[in-house]
């Protein structure tokens, strides 16, 4: 656990065969109001949640866990977080939030292969991922949480409910998988997920002034040059057609 920025600290991911995602905790500490931003790979809950509990965070204090996407290495611990922060709500982008409702994990393991050796290694059961979605977002939402505001940009590509969290004042970007901090971007070849889409999100990104990248995996970034976003786009840009 280190801390990123005034009230944003940041749970690195403990990769395996299959990577773990990045858990961000957002808000100020004395408002009693948290947010987490993803949850991570099945198995790494009680990992997260010690995390959080070494910050000094009450588990009644965390109210949300709002999700950049579904994919497995982004949910797969959300049922042992839950355990853990019981009066914490799910929040989802719509897209998404509908499969989640539904018990279709389509949209957490992206091809059927993969969903095969996934409940083989970790015990999963069909059921594993349908939840309650306490808030459906749409992108476009400004989020008053935790003493801070942060803007809801809809980013579909990498996943069709894919969002992106961006706080004005830092100008702090939390894009999931979309774009990391070594210009690469992430997959688009799963279930949902859309190159041309996935070029206009990156496009969309690239309007914003970002000075700290806080992406899914792998390493973060302050002192965001101002065309990262742009050159990153560039560079894939013959692939996203």
């Amino acid at each position: 656990m280190s801390q990123v920025y005034k009230d944003v600290h940041f749970i690195t991911g403990q990769d395996e065969f299959i990577p773990d995602s990045h858990v961000y905790v957002i808000g100020d500490p004395a408002s009693a109001d948290l947010s987490l931003v993803d949850a991570g790979l099945t198995g790494k809950g009680d990992y997260k949640a010690a995390s959080i509990a070494k910050l000094g965070v009450r588990p009644q204090d965390v109210k949300r866990i709002i999700m950049t996407h579904t994919h497995l290495d982004h949910i797969g611990c959300l049922a042992e977080l839950q355990k853990a922060f019981p009066d914490a709500e799910l929040w989802v982008h719509t897209l998404e939030a509908d499969f989640l409702e539904k018990g279709d994990d389509r949209a957490v393991y992206g091809m059927d292969m993969f969903k095969g050796m996934c409940q083989m290694q970790f015990g999963l059961a069909p059921d594993a991922f349908k939840f309650k979605v306490h808030r459906k977002l749409e992108g476009g939402e400004t989020l008053e949480i935790g003493n801070m505001v942060w803007d809801v940009i809809h980013i579909p590509g990498h996943s069709m409910g894919g969002i992106a969290l961006y706080e004005p004042i830092a100008k702090i970007l939390i894009p999931g998988d979309v774009i990391y901090a070594d210009y690469a971007i992430g997959r688009f070849d799963l279930f949902g997920a859309d190159a041309a889409q996935l070029k206009d999100s990156l496009e969309r990104l690239s309007k914003i002034d970002v000075d700290i990248l806080l992406p899914g995996h792998n390493q973060i970034m302050k002192g965001v040059p101002a065309d990262y976003v742009r050159k990153t786009m560039k560079m894939w840009e013959p692939y996203l057609v």
